[in-house]
């Protein structure tokens, strides 16, 4: 199958290619070919003739959504408005990558793939924007859910461990109030090459099983790492200032996908097979 991935360049575009390259032929598409927030994307991707189209590119600088929410909007909804235009053109499948923050974090259990959504910062606001462009032009899509994600250069287990190498005064500061999935992209890009297999078109949640919070995650990261010896003190949301509202408790629930038999492995393992990767 000839498959277009959008955002090419990024930690979950880049395991998307790993994961598909043995078996499809791929568009790889990152900043230098696309600009999202132009209708031109929608005639660059319709040029491809792609057969399936996956669209990991985003805005997802959550900080920065919260401080430029038009730019997010233009990003992250409109251009995924047009790259679901030019798959309409195509006759082909789009697989949009979605988050967990779509949804308010209210909750008292695990979030289902149907479950209403109402997001309270920009960020998930255009990224629901970006669901509701995809359900109002396509007939056949996959809305995939992750959280949490690392697997790249730059992610929350990398700014650990460089914190852990020069701790600052008084120990590591990580919020214990604020919970969800710490997923791996080499995960969720398995999850997907299997997915788009089905034709089983909808909504799925594809995250690494069991939650945490931050805090808890940052644990385990100096656990596994050999730095256990480095202090880590809980904080609470109120009193980490930043530009964005995160959700407090999103963790997503992955009925759907499990019924498929697509389901992702404990978030302890995946982040022990990529802090080997690592070392």
């Amino acid at each position: 199958m000839r498959i277009a991935i959008t955002g090419a360049g990024g930690q979950l575009g880049r395991a998307l290619a790993t994961a598909l390259a043995n078996e499809h032929d791929l568009i790889l598409l990152g900043h230098e070919q696309l600009e999202l927030s132009s209708p031109q994307t929608a005639d660059q991707i319709a040029a491809t003739g792609a057969d399936l189209v996956i669209h990991s590119a985003a805005y997802t600088n959550v900080d920065g959504c919260a401080c430029e929410p038009e730019r997010a909007y233009r990003v992250n909804a409109l251009g995924t408005k047009y790259v679901a235009l030019a798959c309409r053109r195509l006759d082909a499948p789009l697989v949009y990558i979605s988050t967990n923050e779509v949804f308010p974090g209210d909750a008292d259990r695990p979030y289902m793939e149907y479950d209403a959504a109402a997001p309270i910062n920009a960020y998930g606001r255009s990224k629901w924007a970006g669901e509701l462009a995809v359900r109002e032009l396509l007939r056949d899509f996959y809305i995939v859910r992750v959280a949490w994600l690392y697997g790249g250069e730059r992610n929350f287990v990398r700014t650990v461990l460089r914190l852990a190498a020069s701790p600052p005064e008084g120990g590591i500061r990580m919020v214990d109030d604020e919970v969800g999935n710490p997923t791996y992209c080499a995960d969720v890009a398995e999850g997907v090459s299997r997915l788009i297999t089905t034709r089983c078109y909808g909504t799925y949640h594809l995250v690494n099983e069991g939650a945490c919070s931050r805090y808890a995650f940052a644990s385990e990261i100096l656990r596994m790492a050999g730095r256990a010896d480095v202090p880590i003190m809980p904080i609470r949301l109120a009193d980490y200032q930043r530009a964005s509202t995160p959700p407090p408790y999103t963790p997503l629930a992955t009925i759907a996908g499990a019924d498929l038999g697509i389901a992702l492995r404990p978030w302890q393992e995946a982040l022990e097979a990529y802090l080997a990767t690592l070392a």
